[in-house]
């Protein structure tokens, strides 16, 4: 009877062992599956940085240019705003010579309307 305890207690010992070895083997394979999907993501992840650092690369080249080719303008913009000003100054003078002429032009009116009527009464005084 010994040994018939002896072989449940062996076979129910191997029975735990082999199981607690299955358990602990699909634990394993379990978190080394995850382990695989982590690394799958993150060379996927590494690839799209990879695109992004290419995209920046060419966004800062096309910075540059665009940079160089704006200070290529800034003499130009010097120019329009030299132009601007001079057109300003040439407006100011054009208004002050327009005052200038309706002037005249009031005073012209008043001295042909007085020579009219100046006229009139030499021609009255002489039908008279």
């Amino acid at each position: 009877m010994a040994d018939t305890r002896g072989d449940d207690l062996s076979e129910s010992l191997l029975n735990l062992f082999t199981s607690v070895s299955s358990m602990a083997k699909s634990e394993l394979q379990g978190t080394n599956n995850q382990l695989d999907l982590l690394e799958k993501m993150n060379l996927r992840v590494a690839s799209e940085y990879d695109d992004l650092g290419d995209v920046a690369a060419g966004l800062r080249v096309f910075a540059e240019q665009m940079k160089s080719k704006s200070g290529g303008l800034d003499e130009f913009v010097g120019q329009m705003e030299a132009i601007e000003k001079q057109v300003s100054e040439f407006e100011a003078v054009i208004s002050v010579l327009d005052r200038y002429v309706s002037v005249l032009e009031s005073k012209v009116r008043a001295e042909c309307r007085h020579q009219q009527q100046h006229r009139r009464r030499s021609n009255e005084t002489v039908t008279e």
